[in-house]
């Protein structure tokens, strides 16, 4: 396993409880684990609480039980006091440690100043477009790429069929899945609108992405990578029509507060962090490092998902389970890194 940076080293847990969390988590977040304390660093716990929909308090109590039942620890965390100092236990309202608070539920006043600055510097801009909109756009006949159009850029539009990643030692494989679909512009002439909204609500928000610029940067496990915005991903979400900062936003403002040194993160997330390094930059955040994890996937050669149950660390639990067999699993399927 590669060494982790030189300290001060600052790493974090982000579990988000939408379900019980599985094998693939498990290992990620031991990854995450192990590489904070070989560096001699602090680990912070952060509860992504952000869907309010789909997060339930079960799944709360849960995620703390799995993560200190396989042996792992925290130095800040929502689950923490001062007093206390030990991972997994009842803390206070806002939690341990010195940037709290560490549930994202509660920090909706460091999205919203960040969402001020990206709308005071002209980069993001209302969007009016349903899911549904977008779906019906990308199964419609067009002569033009959906995004990074001639109108915009001259770029292509991208196959996912195609899209790869470098592997250390290995021919490039197929990137893992994207969950954000492709935006073809439809409210990019809202952009000299922006600076009519005192807040976000009401609408979503898009961040407008420089088409034909290249984003790179180098992963801990995977290498280079090179991402292309507007061909690679399109203007991407950062405030939902529900008035949740989306998942972009969210964390690039969370990990500079938390003055994160390393994100350590499943490769399901590679082409985010293209994304989150151009919000870093025009936020003015320091850039952290990066270290994504190959995802785990099933007999079916299907990634794991929360819909796995068999595959929980509940179930496994239930079943006997020892968290010794899965640490030492882990081991050896990160032998390589």
């Amino acid at each position: 396993m590669r060494e982790p940076p030189l300290t001060p080293y600052r790493g974090r847990l982000a579990p988000s409880p939408t379900g019980y969390l599985h094998l693939g988590h498990a290992r990620t977040f031991w990854v995450a684990w192990r590489r904070a304390r070989a560096a001699g660093g602090s680990l912070v716990f952060r509860n992504e609480d952000l869907d309010y929909q789909r997060c339930k308090p079960e799944f709360v109590s849960a995620m703390y039980e799995d993560l200190c039942w396989l042996g792992l620890d925290w130095d800040e965390g929502p689950d923490l006091t001062p007093q206390s100092g030990k991972s997994g236990h009842p803390g206070g309202p806002e939690g341990g440690g010195p940037f709290a608070p560490y549930s994202q539920s509660q920090r909706r006043s460091f999205y919203l100043e960040a969402w001020r600055k990206l709308r005071d510097s002209g980069l993001i801009y209302p969007c009016t477009c349903s899911r549904k909109d977008l779906e019906r756009a990308l199964s419609a006949p067009h002569e033009e790429p959906l995004h990074g159009a001639p109108s915009h850029c001259g770029a292509q539009a991208p196959s996912p069929a195609k899209e790869t990643f470098a592997q250390p030692g290995a021919a490039t494989v197929q990137s893992a899945p994207d969950d954000e679909l492709p935006y073809p512009g439809t409210c990019r002439n809202k952009l000299i609108t922006a600076k009519d909204y005192d807040s976000p609500v009401g609408v979503s928000w898009r961040f407008k992405v420089p088409d034909g610029e290249t984003i790179t940067f180098d992963d801990g496990y995977f290498g280079p990578q090179e991402f292309i915005a507007g061909r690679d991903f399109a203007d991407f979400l950062l405030w939902r029509r529900d008035d949740i900062s989306a998942y972009q936003l969210a964390v690039v403002v969370d990990d500079a507060a938390m003055q994160i040194t390393e994100v350590v993160r499943g490769v399901d997330l590679l082409k985010s962090t293209a994304r989150q390094r151009l919000l870093i930059r025009a936020l003015g955040y320091s850039v952290p490092n990066y270290f994504h994890c190959p995802l785990l996937r099933d007999e079916k050669n299907l990634r794991l998902a929360k819909r796995h149950d068999a595959l929980s660390l509940k179930k496994l639990r239930e079943q006997g389970v020892k968290a010794e067999q899965l640490i030492k699993r882990f081991a050896e399927e990160m032998e390589s890194l």
